[in-house]
This record gives C-alpha cells, structure tokens and sequence, in this order.
C-alpha cells in the first residue's frame, strides 16, 4: 500500500523537522519527506491545517490488567492509546497482583500482543510495592520489564531506592521511575493545600510532599551518576 499525506505540518525533532512538507509512505514505512511531492498510484490525504507527529510514547498509563478489569483492561486502554496516536504505552505495576514478578510481566505481555500499539511493563521495584525487598529486577528485565516503580506509593526508604538505582547501574540495563510523595507530609490531606483548602476547610497536601522526595531522587541519582525519571 502507497501513502501520501499532502500538506501537514511535518514535526519530527529527531530529523529536525518542524515545517510544511509531503510525506510518502510505502508498505507501512516512510520512503520519503519533501516538498510538493507527487507519487502516482499513491493513496493521498490532505493534512491541510494538521500536525504529523512521529507516534507518542505515554510512560504513565493505568490500563489495570489484571485484578482491575472493571475500570481498564489492556486491550480497552490500548485501543484509547492508539486512536490518540500513541503508539507506545508503559503500563504502570500497581495492579492485582502486583507486576513484581515474572509471570504478571509475561501475562502482560502476552495479552498486549493482540493490542493496536506497543505496550511496555513496569515492574514494581519492591515486592508487593512494600518498600522493604527488592524485585528480582534482572529477570523482570529478561521478561520484558522496561523500567521500575512503585507507582501509586513512594519508596519511603531512601536507603532501599539507592540500592534499586545502584543495582540497575550493575546490570546497565533499564531504569528507575519514582513516585515522589512524602506520605508523613500527605499526612491525610485530600487536595492542594492553599487558599483554596483554607477557605474550604479541607486538609491540604503540601507541595513539600512532592518537593522533598524529588530533591532526594536528583541528590541519589547524581551520587550514582545514574537517570532517574
């Protein structure tokens, strides 16, 4: 099958593109980016007035699979990514059970395979998201893990999250995902702590709850001279 899709603004920044341009496609690949492009045979779009984006890569989805089919599943989640034109998707560990071992990582995978984009596990750093032991993060790796957080709650220990960040340094491989949020500090709080809450009476969050543990991930990161996202 032949494409051209006439007109769009082309936005690529990995080829340095950000202007008006024709794009031809040809057996599902991109042959050719230029101006005024005329390609007999081909099937042609107007893209007047529209952007064209290289795919967009979400690294935070929920799609709930398994143990919370009722709200997501990755097949429903995955067909929302893709008519969005996402064409990967990071699904997040905190499901039931917890994607902390290899047999979740591998169910998430193997169900992904009849999804519309490309989904990519993240396993939890701790077991069962506890804080307290270290998944097995170099199997999880082999199964297919991309990278590793405890979504939905914060590795209290900075002790514990060092270790996650220093052992994925020994393996070269994958990397860490945090989520920053001091729970001493969210102390019960259900919204923004500020005006608003005040008015209200409503137990704000301080922005502090956020700010420290981000502080402790960059200091962390630059002692082991490793990414953290």
């Amino acid at each position: 099958m032949e494409l051209l899709i006439k007109n769009g603004l082309v936005v690529s920044p990995e080829d340095g593109l950000n202007a008006r341009a024709d794009i031809y496609v040809k057996d599902g690949k991109i042959a050719e980016i230029g101006e005024n492009l005329n390609i007999s045979g081909a099937q042609a779009i107007d893209a007047q007035g529209l952007a064209v984006f290289p795919g967009l890569v979400d690294m935070h989805a929920h799609f709930r699979e398994p143990g919370y089919e009722y709200k997501e599943d990755i097949l429903s989640g995955s067909r929302a990514a893709a008519a969005g034109g996402y064409t990967s998707v990071c699904c997040m560990p905190n499901t039931k059970p917890v994607a902390d071992n290899a047999a979740v990582v591998q169910y998430i995978i193997n169900k992904a395979k009849e999804a519309p984009c490309h989904v990519y596990p993240i396993a939890a750093i701790t077991k069962n998201q506890e804080g307290r032991e270290l998944t097995e993060m170099g199997e999880l790796l082999e199964y297919g893990a991309v990278a590793f957080s405890d979504d939905g709650r914060p590795v209290e220990s900075s002790r514990m999250m060092r270790l996650a960040m220093q052992y994925l340094k020994g393996l070269d491989k994958g990397f860490v995902i945090s989520h920053c949020e001091d729970l001493d500090i969210v102390n019960g709080g259900i919204m923004n702590y500020g005006e608003v809450s005040k008015e209200l009476g409503v137990k704000g969050i301080h922005r502090l709850s956020e700010d420290i543990i981000t502080e402790r991930e960059i200091t962390l990161a630059a002692d082991l001279e490793v990414p953290i996202h």
